[in-house]
């Protein structure tokens, strides 16, 4: 039996102690029936190993290639690989060590990208840091793409959060500190361990800071930014014995103001008669954001750990907006013109709480984890709206309106992962129980100009609830074949019942559906540096809330968008072949993709008899994307850093118009990225990311091609305080372009948020050292025998 383990200490095997756990009984009845029937499963980690044995003061982790890797040793070169034999005697191993590296650790279902080296992780948000993962994106008002497509989940710790859905997920990331993240899991082809919630597509996964460093350990980060931003975040650790208590508390001012144009240009399918509107916009204000959090560790013997954690944030989402219509007729004649001003108050409020339970069984690498975890996720706001006219269309008049917005959103999600070597392979069940809740209410006021009285508007009143609940069960089977190829298959079957509610309009509809979801993994090694990966994973995209919710909701004068609550599941069969190796120094990565969806969720844009703009869901058509993916990243000099990449994606997005035809919308887009570190001396370290989107197809239209680029800059003062200056779009050019040309609608809308930001910091360490286990700072260069 070959088998390994990441920094799990190696334990006294005592025949049959399973029998004295009734929970880990119950799974291990399970895990033989799957093997009498030979059913092949999916795991996170790589093909079967060897055990490794670890000596003192190191600790065994696998590399990239999915072999293990030698103990820490004085001088050792990171690309070292040492083969490492069976152990006889069962071993103690010593307590992990933490390194801090550029290079990213491959594993058979996902790549994991290091972002503690990042010189602006002490003042940055997640959003910064996910801006520099290969492939990713972060607009400046929060939208996630990955490879091109915004159908992306993204979990805490493998975990879905309140505060990662809808319209909390881009104010989370714009707010959550990057110094709390330890790396982000790129997961494009996800196996069966995880779920469908938030988009059934690729996952982005957010793994907090953990340690397990003895003592206390300590960081404090105070930072100043222009136009009044500023931000700061305590965070520490202590650990004694069998007890272990981690947390922070962080508090950011910030936000980006933006100026936008839109242009119109609608035809009448019924009249045949043209309409030209124009929209100018402008949305400033800065808000707070505050949060704490905290995790508490017991073990309670050599097998056995439980766990809590608990976090809270508050965010204010105040803003003022003014916007700018006029409308033209087929003589190009100015039939109205307004101003509407939009003044925001309101405040969202998230928190999370959960509990764990690890077991370590009898056999070497056998373990059964328990996880709950609660987040809910409530959002306010008022909005006060007034319009004033020059040009008046006809018989409206001068008007206020006042708009209260309430949601909220609360996921309970319970699962249960037992793992279990088995012969020369390694063999995963569990199962998930989850429910998610969101409720939408809006009550829509017109209030009269001269009497101030309030009337419910109630074409724009409404109140939706959704309850989604999931029960769904996986398997996964690894086996090594030999010392170069290793397997992975898992299947998973997840139950789906929706109840949905259109409370304004008495409105209830139910439904439920079983998805078999399939996917599977190998990996040969060629040689010691090289490494092919094949891939393979179906996956579903369930309607969100939102898009489920059949009420027109007004997002201004000339847009109003509607759900569909007969949305099916979107249909999803992604395909990836990686090469990976080294040439010379650096690390090289090259990946083929192939991904074509069925079913899709697409939008369908309608013109109303009064010419707003209806935005509505449909299933129908789908797409077709593949491209090539490449990365290069390591030292290229002792002191010179680099991490590129580059994906040349070409996409075809299928809809059907206006007229029932079915439109093919080709597109092909080249995005580059990079970052430079260089390293003055021992104490200064500089850092410049450049990164070049290129267009790619949306829906009916294009999303234009935009390029930003950030430097920053680390000066350590003393070993524990240093000082961190960042600017973010130096050159002031990242916008969000869109264009749409269909059958009955030409429009072109540009968005431009504040660029050129500059932050200047500090970040002080206390208690412990950093380089004794913890995490070094950034560019710091480790003393002779530490890794």
């Amino acid at each position: 039996m070959k088998l390994y383990k990441k920094n799990i200490p190696a334990t006294q095997i005592k025949p049959a102690a399973s029998q004295k756990n009734p929970a880990l009984l119950l799974s291990l009845f399970f895990a033989e029936i799957l093997c009498s029937h030979k059913v092949l499963a999916q795991t996170s980690t790589e093909p079967a190993k060897p055990p490794v044995v670890a000596t003192p003061g190191a600790a065994a982790t696998p590399d990239a290639g999915g072999k293990p890797a030698a103990p820490a040793k004085a001088e050792t070169k990171p690309e070292a690989k040492t083969e490492i034999k069976p152990a006889t005697p069962p071993v103690v191993e010593a307590p992990p060590v933490t390194v801090t590296a550029e290079r990213p650790v491959n594993r058979i279902d996902r790549q994991v990208y290091d972002v503690k080296s990042d010189v602006n992780s002490t003042n940055g948000t997640a959003a910064d840091a996910l801006n520099n993962v290969p492939s990713v994106s972060v607009d400046p008002d929060g939208t996630v793409s990955l490879r091109g497509s915004t159908k992306v989940q993204i979990l805490i710790d493998g975990k879905p959060s309140a505060m990662m859905q809808g319209d909390n997920r881009g104010a989370s990331l714009l707010a959550m500190p990057s110094h709390d993240i330890d790396s982000v899991e790129v997961i494009n082809n996800p196996g069966a361990q995880f779920g469908n919630e938030g988009g059934g597509g690729p996952i982005i996964n957010l793994v907090m800071k953990r340690t397990r460093q003895p003592g206390g350990f300590g960081v404090v980060n105070a930072n100043a930014g222009t136009a009044g931003r500023y931000n700061s975040a305590v965070s520490g650790s202590y650990h004694e014995g069998a007890f272990g208590i981690q947390g922070g508390f962080n508090f950011r001012h910030d936000g980006r103001n933006s100026v936008g144009d839109a242009t119109r240009d609608s035809l009448d399918p019924v009249t045949g008669t043209s309409t030209h509107n124009t929209q100018t916009s402008a949305a400033k204000g800065l808000n707070d954001f505050s949060g704490i959090n905290a995790t508490l560790t017991y073990n309670l013997g050599t097998k056995d750990t439980l766990g809590a954690n608990f976090s809270y944030s508050l965010r204010s989402n105040n803003q003022k907006s003014e916007d700018h219509y006029q409308t033209y007729n087929p003589d190009n004649a100015l039939i109205s013109d307004y101003v509407r001003t939009s003044l925001r108050k309101g405040d969202s409020n998230n928190y999370s709480w959960g509990g764990r339970y690890d077991h370590k069984g009898d056999i070497n690498g056998e373990t059964l984890k328990l996880d709950l975890r609660v987040s809910s996720s409530d959002n306010a706001s008022e909005n006060n709206y007034a319009n004033v006219y020059a040009v008046n269309p006809g018989s409206v008049t001068d008007r206020h309106s006042l708009q209260d917005n309430k949601t909220g959103v609360k996921i309970v999600d319970f699962t249960g992962d037992y793992e279990r070597p088995d012969g020369d392979g390694l063999i995963k069940l569990g199962y998930k129980i989850a429910d998610h809740k969101s409720e939408f209410d809006t009550s829509y006021f017109d209030i009269d100009p001269v009497s101030s009285i309030q009337t419910v508007n109630a074409s724009r009143t409404n109140r939706f609830s959704l309850d989604e609940g999931n029960l769904a069960v996986y398997g996964s089977y690894q086996l090594r074949l030999n010392e170069k190829w290793g397997v992975l298959a898992g299947l998973r079957t997840e139950y789906t019942h929706i109840d949905l509610q259109q409370l304004t309009s008495n409105i209830e509809a139910t439904n439920h559906y079983i998805n078999y979801i399939p996917s599977f993994f190998a990996s040969y090694q060629m040689t010691d540096d090289t490494t092919l990966r094949l891939s393979y994973a179906h996956r579903i995209r369930r309607a969100g809330a939102s898009e489920l919710n059949p009420y027109q909701v007004y997002r201004d004068e000339l847009n109003v968008s509607s759900g569909n609550p007969k949305l099916k599941p979107a249909q999803t069969d992604s395909f990836e072949l990686a090469y990976e190796t080294r040439v010379g120094k650096l690390d090289m990565n090259i990946r083929g993709y192939y991904r074509n969806e069925s079913d899709a969720i697409l939008y369908r844009r309608t013109l109303l008899p009064d010419g707003v703009l209806l935005t509505t869901l449909d299933n129908g058509g789908g797409s077709h994307i593949s491209g090539l993916e490449f990365t290069l990243s390591g030292k290229v000099t002792p002191k010179f850093s680099i991490n590129t990449s580059g994906n040349l994606l070409f996409g075809e997005q299928i809809y059907v118009n206006t007229a029932g035809q079915e439109v093919h919308h080709p597109s092909t887009s080249l995005s580059l990225r990079g970052r430079f570190n260089y390293q003055f001396t021992d104490d200064d370290n500089l850092q410049l990311s450049l990164n070049t989107q290129g267009r790619t197809a949306s829906g009916e239209g294009y999303r234009q091609p935009n390029s930003t680029a950030n430097f920053s800059y680390r000066h350590n003062i003393t070993k524990n305080l240093n000082v961190v200056m960042n600017v973010t779009d130096v050159f002031n050019s990242n916008k969000i372009e869109n264009q749409i040309d269909t059958d009955i609608l030409k429009e072109r809308s540009i968005r431009r948020y504040d660029g050129r930001l500059i932050y200047i910091g500090l970040s002080y360490r206390f208690g412990g050292s950093p380089t004794s286990g913890g995490t070094r700072p950034p560019g710091q260069t480790p003393p002779p025998g530490r890794p």
